[in-house]
């Protein structure tokens, strides 16, 4: 089956909405393990559909590196405060980088119309990214801003811009057909 039905691109987005909010909600009582097992079972499912498995698999193996940058230099700098920060509390915990792994599922398949608009990926982000965490804040004590608010703030959008773009550039450029060699008068290829 393909994952670019109308159908498989509903599934890839409310699959991932689930995995968020078992990853709030879990997070918000202090553990990790539902985020963990959403994550799992979802990135599963989504890759034994999916028509372009490989590029998957490396935004994921980027998403992750991302998460570990993103939220693990958030934490470790002291301007947000995860609950549930398995496994330390200055590096991004299990519940976030399940989240980004979920993330990850979306740029070749619902999102992929924003792979080839670094602008428009950059804006959605930069704005997508800071109300997920404000969601996760307000709606269920996540995670807390300990820093500078107005910088923390910025910061997350400004970091989600960039890896969000990032990640659309990886998808496209990994879905990019190859190019064909051009054919000269008299020389074969």
């Amino acid at each position: 089956m393909n994952n670019d039905t109308r159908a498989g691109l509903v599934g890839n987005v409310l699959g991932n909405q689930a995995v968020w909010l078992c990853a709030v909600a879990g997070a918000g009582r202090g553990v990790a393990w539902p985020a963990v097992v959403a994550a799992l079972l979802y990135c599963a499912w989504q890759l034994r559909m999916s028509t372009t498995r490989a590029i998957d698999l490396r935004l994921l193996a980027v998403a992750l590196v991302l998460g570990c940058v993103v939220d693990g230099g958030l934490a470790a700098a002291g301007w947000l405060d995860y609950a549930a920060p398995w496994p330390a509390t200055d590096f991004a915990p299990a519940w976030i980088l399940a989240l980004w792994a979920a993330f990850a599922m979306l740029p070749m398949h619902a999102l992929a119309w924003l792979r080839h608009r670094p602008r428009a990926a950059f804006a959605f982000g930069a704005i997508g990214g800071p109300l997920a965490y404000l969601g996760a804040a307000r709606g269920f004590d996540a995670v807390a801003v300990t820093g500078p608010a107005t910088l923390t703030w910025m910061v997350l959008a400004l970091a989600w811009g960039a890896a969000f773009a990032l990640l659309m550039q990886v998808a496209g450029r990994a879905s990019a057909p190859a190019p064909q060699p051009v054919a000269r008068e008299g020389v074969p290829t």
